[in-house]
């Protein structure tokens, strides 16, 4: 973690991959979880956010997340991946070119991908523009 361009907090990586660099600011929630696990022996230890030692341990610990809630679909960070880009991102209106940066990828056609899942983004992007047109109209639709 490093001070942005903005002065707030922001994790800076290269995905393994690509090996695209990866800038992704962190939201106040985010911000909580790591600060849980700031003083955690293997953060300080091996310099990591969070006290998870590889990828597959990871899922693991998903997996028995997603048991104890009674969650049926397997999560993975894979999954988690996904569900970034498209919940907490697209559907909240951060434009594509933005969440394909954060996201690592080389190309934003890998970024289309995830949106084309997003028929309810659209659908609300054009009820919006339509409540705009008709309110400079003055008609309502």
């Amino acid at each position: 973690m490093a001070r942005g361009i903005d002065g707030e907090q922001w994790i800076f990586s290269r995905r393994t991959k690509t090996n695209v660099k990866s800038h992704i600011p962190l939201l106040p929630e985010a911000l909580q979880i790591i600060g849980r696990y700031k003083d955690h022996p293997l953060c300080e230890s091996r310099g990591l956010v969070l006290p998870v030692p590889s990828n597959q341990k990871m899922n693991d610990y998903l997996k028995e997340i997603a048991m104890i809630c009674g969650i049926d679909k397997i999560l993975t960070s894979h999954v988690a991946r996904h569900t970034f880009a498209t919940t907490v991102t697209l559907q909240n209106g951060v434009p594509i070119e933005s969440v394909s940066k954060m996201l690592g990828h080389k190309n934003i056609r890998t970024t289309q991908i995830y949106a084309k899942i997003l028929d309810t983004k659209v659908s609300e992007d054009m009820q919006a523009l339509k409540g705009r047109l008709s309110k400079r109209s003055g008609t309502e639709g």
